[in-house]
């Protein structure tokens, strides 16, 4: 097992001003699952890419353990990876796949089957070892270039979007299993994902990047309560956190008709900005006989919840709304409703940094 440290990594591809990954420093525990998520083109998978020497790195250095891999060929880092499309061999055996790195490594007959067959137990695929990939269904695939990557015992296991070919249902299902396994074996993870509820259910910690730049690195749970900046806010939950522009007056923000009272101290932090960005995730909203007015545009029931969509206006403009309401709670659309935001669990955002205010 392995810790792994970028430390100041930079790839900017040939042609291109801007870096994909830009100065990215990050320290990976032994044993840890990491997960590095954001939206397309924000270089989480260029940074894996970089860790498993399938891209070069133009600044800054890369170490697996104590050893500086930065111009490593990749069969000299000791590292497996699980692609999003599977790459297995379409005219060989499960057992073949499964086994082919520990044959072109000299693995002798003997131990290769014994090595297959403990991973095909690990990940329940033992009847289906002379089947050749065709006949596997596309989370049975998933499984096998599972296989493939545990047999090699690497010191790191680096995974890209792995799930992403997979029907929702599966999806929630390997995911679970991939977690399960993972702590089982205790091997250092690195994860890429863009589907925020697959990091924040997966990984010990999440690292979430925009435009090649580190935001924050820190437990789904910490990044879900103290986001750094208005964009975290914003990435992290599901459904998304609700980010409205309202005016600083004397003690409070107010959008619309409703003034959200505000420590004083926060809004001393705002400085010469006239407006701060409020974040209330869907489940701070409660309603209230004095509150934001909400025209409701549709309710989503799901059983146990459900979620209102609607717009409130301010300053003449439209803002989209989210709230969690009581799923028996009689609302038609069309209608209006006032929702109150619940105090202590108000975001607030600068406006001219989009930096977390705080008291």
């Amino acid at each position: 097992m392995a810790t792994v440290s970028f430390k100041a990594a930079t790839r900017i591809y040939p042609g291109s001003d801007t870096p994909a990954v830009d100065k990215l420093n990050l320290e990976i525990e032994d044993g840890e699952f990491m997960v590095l998520v954001g939206p397309s083109g924000c270089g989480k998978s260029t940074s894996l890419r970089m860790l498993a020497g399938l891209e070069e790195v133009n600044e800054g250095s890369i170490y697996i353990g104590d050893r500086d891999v930065t111009h490593r060929p990749p069969k000299e880092r000791d590292i497996a990876m699980v692609f999003q499309n599977y790459a297995l061999y379409p005219h060989m055996s499960v057992a073949d796949n499964m086994g082919f790195a520990l044959k072109m490594q000299g693995v002798s007959k003997e131990d290769r089957a014994k090595r297959v067959m403990e991973a095909a137990k690990l990940l329940g695929l033992e009847e289906y070892l002379e089947r050749k990939p065709k006949a596997l269904s596309g989370g049975q695939r998933q499984r096998v270039a599972m296989g493939r990557a545990i047999v090699r015992n690497p010191q790191v296991f680096l995974m890209d979007e792995p799930l992403s070919n997979l029907d929702a249902k599966l999806r929630v299902q390997t995911r679970t299993q991939i977690a399960e396994l993972q702590q089982r074996l205790g091997v250092t993870t690195v994860y890429v994902t863009h589907d925020q509820v697959e990091a924040m259910t997966m990984g010990d910690r999440v690292a979430v990047l925009k435009d090649g730049l580190l935001q924050q690195v820190d437990t789904p749970l910490n990044l879900y309560d103290n986001p750094k900046n208005k964009f975290v806010a914003g990435f992290i939950g599901s459904p998304a956190m609700n980010l409205l522009t309202a005016d600083i007056t004397d003690g409070g923000a107010k959008l619309g008709d409703y003034t959200i009272p505000i420590d004083r101290s926060v809004l001393a932090k705002a400085g010469s900005d006239k407006t701060l960005t409020v974040g209330v995730r869907p489940e701070a909203f409660k309603v209230a006989d004095e509150g934001l007015p909400v025209k409701v545009a549709v309710v989503e029931e799901l059983g146990a919840d459900a979620y209102l969509y609607g717009t409130a206006e301010h300053s003449g403009e439209h803002q989209q709304i989210v709230a969690r309401i009581d799923a028996r709670m009689p609302v038609e659309k069309g209608s209006t409703i006032r929702l109150a935001a619940v105090p202590e669990k108000l975001h607030l955002f600068s406006t001219s940094t989009d930096e977390r205010l705080t008291a």
